[in-house]
């Protein structure tokens, strides 16, 4: 992975792909009204429905498309947003639109259209063809995944799940992710082999593992092509946004697009 300006670049296989991950600061090339941690928001925060400034937030949006523009030297380059339930909604992009989508994982096989996913704890997911001529991104919290998200979106997809190649981005680590037996039961239940992502800490509490759990459900779809940036976003608090930790904070961003 390639950091510049608090952007990070992911190193995806081939040429066709342009990924990446933003933090929550950005350097001054970047944002122009650079400010100080103002009620959990600092500096590069991607998130309308957080109660930010709004006119900061389409500020940091639009740097954002004109990085993604330079990149993938497409000058007409848009970003499509989602309005993210938690749920298993998943919708295929062929043009961007402003209007209200409710979904957590979105496909295209469009050139210029960057899928987007915010997340500020949960797991953000890339996927692409191993030609790169489509992609997905999904929203990787644990309702979307015990929703089994993943399997659907790939079901939605054109191209085979052997053929896909899969990125796993920061999202709050196990150590530090404590949860309830209804979580645990939720994917228990489904398959015994979820039980490895979970650490039993007593009184039916368990710290679940995102990145196992999505590397189970990619495993069980064909996918053997799986990358992944173990970071914790709740432990990195200089780098990344955290609602477990915060409750009133940002959003990060994850991208993926067809150059």
């Amino acid at each position: 992975m390639i950091s510049t300006q608090g952007i990070h670049f992911i190193n995806w296989p081939g040429h066709n792909v342009l990924a990446l991950q933003t933090s929550r600061t950005a350097s001054q090339d970047i944002c122009k009204d650079i400010r100080e941690n103002l009620s959990g928001f600092q500096f590069f925060n991607l998130g309308l429905h957080v109660n930010d400034e709004p006119h900061r937030v389409i500020e940091n949006r639009s740097s954002l498309t004109k990085i993604l523009s330079q990149h993938t030297l497409n000058p007409e380059l848009s970003i499509q947003w989602l309005n993210q339930v938690h749920g298993d909604e998943v919708v295929t992009i062929k043009q961007v639109t402003n209007e209200l989508i409710s979904a957590d994982a979105s496909i295209t096989c469009e050139k210029g259209i960057a899928l987007a996913i915010m997340t500020a704890d949960c797991l953000p997911i890339l996927l692409s063809s191993r030609k790169g001529t489509e992609i997905a991104a999904i929203h990787g919290g644990w309702r979307p995944l015990s929703a089994n998200i993943i399997e659907k979106t790939l079901a939605k997809m054109q191209v085979n799940s052997t053929e896909i190649i899969a990125w796993l981005g920061p999202c709050i680590g196990k150590k530090a992710f404590e949860v309830g037996m209804d979580v645990y039961s939720s994917f228990v239940n489904q398959s015994i082999a979820f039980d490895s992502a979970f650490q039993s800490i007593g009184n039916k509490k368990f710290l679940a593992d995102l990145h196992q759990i999505a590397k189970i459900q990619l495993r069980q779809q064909g996918v053997t092509h799986i990358m992944q940036l173990p970071e914790c976003t709740y432990t990195l608090t200089d780098k990344y946004f955290s609602y477990r930790r915060e409750s009133i904070t940002g959003r990060m961003a994850t991208l993926i697009a067809i150059k």
